[in-house]
């Protein structure tokens, strides 16, 4: 796991792509920072009730909506979500389990470099439509999306893990 020293700062001046990555990455570092030093039972600790949501769920959301932006949308493959199914569209936060933490980290992990890798191949003004969405999107927006996903999602962090252990953050 990363602590807040190994966070990567995003640049002041370079080109707009490299600026888009470099808050994207400050973002997923973020995250990963919030989860260090943690059990696998704290990082599934609900902790801001009537919410299911956890440390370790936010984790596995990122890792589907990773998922579904570069793999489904941007490069136009099936996937096969691993945590939400129409039975438990909520899987990503309702089933968590301390035992599997580890796995759920390896696989976000894993899906982010096949995520960079992916959006590596295509300029910032190429195209594509969403499945079942209407117009067309660009790997631009698919940045500033993902930017402002993780920045949300690294709020909620910040608050579950003042929760567990009293850390706090930017």
């Amino acid at each position: 796991m990363t602590t807040a020293d190994s966070r990567v700062i995003p640049a002041k001046v370079g080109s707009e792509r490299e600026l888009l990555q470099g808050f994207l990455d400050f973002h997923r570092g973020t995250l990963l920072w919030k989860l260090s030093g943690l059990t696998g039972e704290q990082l599934v600790q609900r902790t801001v009730e009537p919410s299911s949501m956890s440390l370790i769920g936010l984790v596995r959301h990122l890792t589907e909506v990773e998922r579904y932006w570069y793999q489904r949308c941007l490069a136009g493959q099936e996937v096969q979500h691993k945590f939400w199914s129409n039975e438990f569209p909520d899987g990503d936060f309702d089933l968590v389990d301390p035992a599997q933490a580890e796995d759920d980290l390896a696989g976000y992990l894993e899906i982010v470099k096949i995520s960079d890798g992916i959006a590596a191949g295509y300029e910032l003004d190429y195209t594509f439509i969403r499945p079942k969405h209407e117009g067309e999107h660009s790997l631009r927006y698919l940045l500033l999306h993902m930017i402002e996903e993780y920045a949300r999602h690294n709020g909620h962090a910040d608050l579950l893990r003042e929760r567990i252990d009293g850390l706090t953050g930017e």
